[in-house]
């Protein structure tokens, strides 16, 4: 009778004691009262016959959800979207008096499904598959945070990892890109065009002014100094020739003219 005493005081008190662990806090319950004090990590002592100790979860939980989004044309698509939240420690107490124990169902997707609805309802399907889609991402995060923070939990991003548009809408966006594409290539090449063409009226323009430059300054005097230049370089040339010039100048003239 002992033996069974000792053996049954022994397996108490080895039960009256539990363990919160990093990233959670506990709330002991006692005869369907909560606690007001919220233990940290580390043992905590309980009796099991009248009480338990709740653990919740404070670190980051990532939410995953499959859902239909609706466009501002009307249209669905579907979508792949992480919510990563976690609980506020301090309110740990009231999340569990106030939602329960399923608060992640009743409180973070429901209001998750809403908000995602009423923002993407505002944007075009094209937006989502665009540089719109973190603007979407942000919107959604403060709509719920308006209405969870409160309660107990911070939103801190959603994240939309895969979006699926139906197949002709996005048959028509690669089509739009792959046009624009085009057109910026085609814009390129006509600028390098324009400035080809610039360049070449700049190098004309200058071979112009030099030719009007040189004209100007081939004045008579000038003529006939370059042609005693030239006489001079022909004479002190060692090959035998014969010039016939006028005597203005070192061109060879036909004696038929």
């Amino acid at each position: 009778m002992n033996k069974a005493v000792i053996i049954l005081a022994c397996c108490s008190m080895l039960s009256s004691c539990t363990v919160i662990y990093q990233g959670e806090v506990g709330i002991k319950r006692k005869l369907g009262i909560l606690s007001n004090k919220v233990y940290k990590p580390g043992p905590v002592g309980f009796n099991p016959f009248v009480s338990r100790v709740l653990r919740v979860p404070t670190k980051t939980v990532n939410l995953e959800v499959q859902i239909d989004l609706p466009s501002k044309e009307g249209l669905t698509i579907a979508s792949n979207i992480s919510i990563l939240y976690h609980i506020k420690p301090e309110m740990a107490k009231e999340v569990l008096e106030t939602i329960g124990m399923n608060y992640e169902s009743t409180m973070v997707l429901s209001t998750f499904r809403s908000a995602a609805a009423d923002v993407s309802s505002r944007f075009y399907a094209k937006d989502l598959h665009s540089g719109e889609r973190a603007k979407i991402e942000k919107e959604i995060q403060l709509a719920m945070s308006k209405i969870i923070e409160p309660r107990g939990f911070i939103v801190e991003s959603v994240l939309m990892k895969s979006i699926k548009l139906p197949q002709g809408l996005a048959k028509a966006i690669e089509d739009k890109l792959e046009a624009e594409q085009q057109a910026q290539r085609m814009e390129f090449t006509l600028l390098q065009e324009k400035k080809e063409a610039e360049r070449k009226k700049i190098e004309a323009e200058g071979i112009r002014d030099a030719q009007k430059i040189i004209a100007e300054g081939l004045t008579p005097e000038i003529l006939k100094l370059n042609a005693i230049e030239a006489f001079k370089t022909l004479s002190n040339s060692n090959n035998s020739k014969v010039i016939i010039t006028n005597g203005a100048t070192p061109l060879l003239i036909d004696p038929a003219k």
